[in-house]
């Protein structure tokens, strides 16, 4: 039975934790980061269409997303904690670039990688048994201003123009709500699938212990690149 329920849980979230190995490197490189640091003055839809492509490569912040809605039935609940989430990687996004508030990008990831854990133990109903009481909009809201510190430490690495940086910045802001959009409106049709076969109920537990598995993974790397740099 156990073995059942692990294999659907397995095949709903294979998708997002194989694509683990991608989160560990989802920065902006190669021709995307050659043609942002050749950019003089505004340059709106590139940078949005970067944004939104880095948040759905960035399997770190889908990981987070798919925790944070696992439970969610009603649409307005997902819109609340979705709003928080992006409120608050918005705002670290835009200081952390146009502020210059730096932060060490693997403590930062590691914090990423710990709040999918977080969300998948909340979602097995650890914390409720060992009687903490966390108020899961706050824990949300906090961990979005790391999620944004993320994106702001890929775009730190590079050397972006000062001409036009506050409407490049905006712009990949925007692209990265698009790209959340697209990717949580997936998810919520994955899950609604799901939930029709009568498997979701048996195979919660285990699903939330693989993707409680997978913020580890993301954790250890990067304190284990922390270490060796």
């Amino acid at each position: 039975m156990f073995r059942k329920r692990f294999a659907a849980a397995l095949a709903m979230l294979l998708p997002l934790v194989a694509g683990a190995p991608l989160a560990l490197a989802h920065g902006v490189e190669g021709r995307d980061a050659a043609f942002l640091q050749s950019v003089s003055g505004v340059s709106f839809f590139p940078y949005m269409y970067l944004g939104a492509k880095h948040m759905v490569t960035g399997y770190d912040h889908l990981l987070f997303l798919a925790g944070v809605i696992f439970f969610l039935y009603r649409l307005k609940d997902v819109a609340l904690y979705v709003t928080l989430f992006a409120i608050g990687h918005s705002l670290t996004l835009l200081l952390g670039v146009l502020g210059g508030i730096h932060a060490n990008a693997h403590v930062v990831d590691a914090i990423i990688g710990l709040s999918v854990v977080y969300k998948a133990l909340e979602n097995i109903g650890a914390f409720a048994r060992m009687g903490l009481r966390i108020d899961t909009r706050v824990a949300v809201l906090v961990f979005g201003l790391a999620h944004g510190f993320g994106l702001a430490t890929k775009l730190q690495e590079l050397s972006l123009s000062s001409d036009g940086l506050v409407g490049n910045i905006i712009a990949f802001n925007i692209g990265v709500e698009l790209g959340q959009f697209a990717a949580l409106a997936l998810m919520l049709i994955a899950f609604q699938l799901w939930r029709g076969t009568g498997t979701f109920n048996r195979g919660a537990y285990a699903a939330n212990v693989v993707l409680m598995a997978a913020g580890f993974v993301l954790f250890g790397y990067q304190v284990t690149g922390y270490v060796l740099t």
